[in-house]
């Protein structure tokens, strides 16, 4: 019978389920950079075709 007082260790990876630094966050990065752009054109450029008229 296991002791239940004895400490589990678990390394990172493993408990996660997952490997660390694949370079998801620069491309969410790169995502939210370009959607951000992407909706400030959508949105200037026909302002300023719309206020020369």
């Amino acid at each position: 019978m296991a002791d239940r007082n004895e400490t589990i260790r678990i390394d990172e990876d493993a408990a996660r389920g997952a490997v660390t630094n694949t370079g998801l966050r620069y491309v969410l990065a790169f995502s939210l950079g370009f959607a951000v752009i992407a909706m400030s054109l959508v949105w200037i450029i026909p302002a300023l075709a719309h206020a020369h008229h």
